[in-house]
């Protein structure tokens, strides 16, 4: 079993169901409200119901359940693939799908979709997340690349340890950025407090790099570039946030308001350069923005975009 503890920073004004589901990755309302019911969720070491109010200072305390390690079932779930050989595919993933099954989430999920429309994935020792070498957020749309053997998912996570992977975002933040291009230096560790968030923290953290160059800029809003150096767990929400400029859509580690009323963060994996691991050609690929990202960037241009 897992049990996650933390403390409520800020006084949420919101019951209990909903600010679980806002800030731990991977889990439906309903499926918090079933570990409510249980007993599974302890405030201020009291149990409490679905509608109860949160408060600054509350320690919330959830006791997930062991896993079941059950195989993930093929669904037939619409999946953009871009490229696909013998050895990889390259997909696009919507914004709001989970990458892999958690409690919560057992369906639905790319892996669901990838079974079903892709003839082989390289399993190894984990049955969970069969082809999978790298994750994107839930809310973070984009391209990903999934191995199908184990040549290949040994030479991609090495590419990955190398830092050798070219991983570049476009991201519509917070605010009017006055340089045109940069590079964030923040260590980035686990919350001291919230242990579903992260930070930036000198102590318990890892080095973490973000370089970004600004596309374009709108009255209220910048659309960024953003490019990985390291791959740290919210690595770009974060030195966004660090910087002053969060993500719109974003409210993990922002508060600032959604004026296009939005359900996901705007921030989408948008290419990818890597060696194949057979024939060890440098391939990149790219994944367009969606559609509401585009549509929403056509708005704001007709409004008065500015470079």
């Amino acid at each position: 079993m897992e049990i996650v503890e933390f403390i409520v920073q800020d006084d949420e004004g919101i019951r209990i169901d909903s600010y679980l589901t806002k800030i731990i990755d991977g889990v439906s309302r309903s499926y918090i409200q079933k570990l409510i019911k249980e007993g599974r969720v302890l405030v201020n070491d009291n149990e409490i119901k679905a509608r109860y109010i949160v408060n600054a200072g509350d320690h919330i305390s959830v006791n997930f359940p062991p896993k079941k390690e059950e195989k993930p079932v093929p669904e037939n779930l619409h999946l953009d693939i871009i490229y696909e050989d013998e050895y990889i595919a390259i997909v696009n993933k919507p914004a709001g799908m989970v990458v892999h099954p958690a409690p919560g989430n057992e369906s639905n999920t790319l892996v669901n979709a990838l079974l079903f429309h892709i003839d082989k994935l390289y399993t190894g020792n984990d049955i969970k997340r069969p082809g999978i070498v790298h994750r994107l957020d839930k809310d973070t749309s984009g391209i990903m690349v999934v191995a199908k053997d184990e040549i290949a998912y040994n030479s991609l996570i090495q590419q990955f340890k190398n830092r050798s992977v070219k991983r570049i975002y476009l991201a519509l933040v917070h605010g009017i950025l006055d340089r045109d291009q940069g590079t964030i230096i923040a260590p980035i560790g686990r919350h001291p407090v919230d242990r579903k968030k992260m930070a930036v923290v000198n102590e318990n953290s890892k080095e973490a790099i973000t370089k970004f160059k600004v596309v374009e800029r709108f009255d209220k809003y910048t659309l960024v570039m953003a490019s990985l150096i390291t791959g740290r767990t919210h690595q770009i929400r974060v030195h966004m946030a660090y910087i002053k400029h969060p993500i719109v859509g974003e409210n993990l580690y922002s508060r600032r308001k959604n004026d296009f009323g939005i359900k996901t963060q705007l921030l989408h994996a948008y290419k990818l350069g890597l060696i194949h691991p057979n024939s060890g050609d440098y391939m990149e690929f790219k994944a367009e923005l969606p559609k509401d990202f585009k549509e929403l960037l056509t708005s704001l241009r007709k409004e008065g975009g500015r470079l």
